[in-house]
């Protein structure tokens, strides 16, 4: 496995941040990491880098115990941190240069970074300092910086923060790209990058993994468990009428005559059949499918 971690706990002082966790991550996997802000997320990602120790449990990288072997682990890991740490006064090349010199790349360190400047889409801009780039093209810097030692395995946390919408589709192609040579964890807030890129799914909260599913699987999985109805009338009605179904798990307003019912089952016909008793004309009655964000909200308990 690339990536390995079991029963990891972590405390900052007394708060338990991460608890008993435990997934791997194969070579050549697109994973997905999800969580709400203050979910763990980010302190994971660091962890298995090798830049915040942990409390209890493994972390593995390429079968390389993180805490016993750390400068082992970074020779095989790129990473690029939620905030990415650049030194502005540089110029893009020059930056790459000097990272390259780092990994000591040696004799090929010129072409390498000629390679990703390229690759990361950074040809337009490579003569000009770093602090005179977008947060676009300084995010797509530290891609470059990251793919520089050509690593086994990539840790992303938030990569597409900043790019417009043309940069957003060329930086998830090479995203892609790369997935197919390499083993990637990439943390997002934005759900279409998952549907695009990822073939998995975790799903953090609280410090605990809630869901570690396919992500062709997680909806579908999500919609077994319930379904939404999205109900129109042309007069109010008391949404507690809804939970005299059999079936119904909640009902809510959603604005003037628009309801929305959640329901273990498909429940039209009662609900017609309700209305009808009432009185009152039904306008619509939609059944919703669900999406990634609907499967976010429901695990993280987002309101």
């Amino acid at each position: 496995m690339s990536i390995s971690v079991h029963q990891l706990n972590k405390y900052y002082g007394e708060q338990c941040v991460l608890n008993k966790v435990s997934f791997e991550i194969g070579s050549g996997e697109i994973v997905g990491f999800l969580g709400p802000n203050g979910a763990g997320k980010s302190t994971m990602m660091k962890i298995i880098t090798g830049y915040v120790p942990f409390n209890e449990g493994s972390v593995k990288v390429c079968n390389v115990d993180v805490q016993s072997n750390p400068i082992e682990t970074k020779r095989m890991i790129g990473y690029l941190p939620e905030h990415n740490p650049l030194y502005l006064e540089m110029y893009v090349k020059e930056y790459l240069q000097f990272v390259g010199g780092i990994y000591r790349l040696g004799k090929g360190a010129n072409a390498r970074v000629d390679e990703m400047i390229e690759r990361t889409g950074l040809t337009p801009e490579y003569k000009k300092r770093i602090g005179q780039l977008s947060k676009g093209y300084r995010q797509r810097v530290g891609l470059a910086q990251a793919l520089l030692p050509d690593p086994q395995v990539l840790i992303l946390d938030e990569p597409t923060t900043g790019l417009d919408p043309n940069q957003l589709v060329e930086v998830r192609n090479l995203i892609a790209e790369i997935g197919k040579e390499k083993t990637v964890l990439l943390s997002t807030h934005i759900m279409q990058e998952v549907s695009a890129l990822c073939g998995r799914v975790l799903i953090i909260n609280k410090g605990n993994i809630v869901a570690d599913e396919k992500a062709d699987n997680i909806v579908s999985i999500s919609q077994q468990k319930s379904q939404l109805l999205t109900v129109e009338l042309d007069k109010h009605i008391d949404e507690k009428e809804f939970m005299t179904i059999n079936g119904v798990l909640s009902a809510k307003q959603l604005k003037p005559l628009h309801y929305q019912v959640e329901c273990t089952k498909d429940i039209r016909a009662e609900v017609f059949r309700l209305i009808a008793d009432k009185g009152l004309t039904l306008l619509t009655l939609n059944q919703q499918e669900r999406n990634m964000e609907d499967v976010f909200h429901e695990l993280t308990n987002a309101k």
